[in-house]
């Protein structure tokens, strides 16, 4: 029996990875804007002409207009490119560590929707409930087909996800009167709960937490930010989750042990 090679297979799920990548540069733009993510087609954000298919294949086509509109000369973005081939990296990250199941599916939409709602997130501060809910729903529903975690794994990770940011939050107010987190953060941790589970939990915000402490003490440092500078937690959760989900198992005992 034929079998491709593995690199070449590789190749394809980048390829597919970056065409769904082309796709999310659609839904990180409109979604906190509420506007249709089907219609109209893409455009030049400038000019407003739209983009013609072949000067739409990811990666290559700005490549190729060395990041220029065709019509109007203005820069394209480098982050459309980068987003590409983040969503590429990230197929082949699912299939490599989760194989071709339904784990590996989960694990791979659950990968774009980080991405999603990172940049979401870091542009606009908000976690919107249109991709949030959907992530819970993914989690549980494929914990009953054989996902990355079992049922109640996920129904507990769910619960659990949820608890502790509310937590954070309830006693931020009491002691400095002022909310401390968002409650998209709330419903992305739950969503990151019933995907990978109840022990994930605390490791993802204790690592978006450290995330977030070296990132606040960086601009301060630099002069660009000061301890009341609102950070986007919802990004640093959505790196957390990655980590954890392609990390080996072994890893993952860490830094949640070294604080008992």
């Amino acid at each position: 029996m034929f079998e491709l090679p593995q690199e070449l297979i590789g190749f394809w799920v980048f390829a597919f990875g970056a065409i769904v990548g082309s796709f999310l540069n659609v839904v990180i733009f409109r979604v906190p804007l509420r506007r249709s993510i089907v219609r109209p087609g893409s455009a030049c954000p400038a000019c407003g002409v739209p983009i013609r298919w072949y000067d739409n294949v990811p990666i290559v086509s700005w490549l190729i207009l060395r990041a220029r509109c065709r019509d109007c000369n203005n820069p394209i973005s480098i982050r459309y490119p980068l987003v590409e081939a983040a969503a590429g990296v990230l197929a082949v990250l699912a299939v490599h560590t989760w194989g071709l199941n339904i784990a590996g599916a989960e694990a791979l939409v659950f990968s774009w929707i980080c991405l999603v709602l990172a940049l979401v997130d870091y542009d606009h501060q908000i976690l919107p409930d249109v991709i949030t809910y959907p992530t819970i729903l993914l989690g549980i529903g494929a914990s009953f087909m054989g996902g990355v975690t079992w049922w109640l794994d996920s129904l507990l990770g769910a619960v659990m996800g949820a608890a502790l940011p509310i937590a954070v939050i309830v006693l931020y107010k009491l002691i400095r009167g002022e909310e401390g987190m968002g409650w998209g953060d709330v419903k992305f941790l739950a969503g990151i709960g019933a995907v990978l589970g109840l022990a994930a939990c605390l490791w993802v915000l204790i690592v978006a937490a450290i995330l977030g402490a070296i990132v606040g003490a960086g601009l301060m440092i630099s002069g660009r930010g000061t301890s009341k500078t609102a950070l986007p937690f919802g990004t640093f959760l959505a790196f957390a989750a990655l980590i954890y989900l392609y990390l080996p198992p072994a890893w993952r005992l860490w830094p949640s042990v070294a604080l008992l």
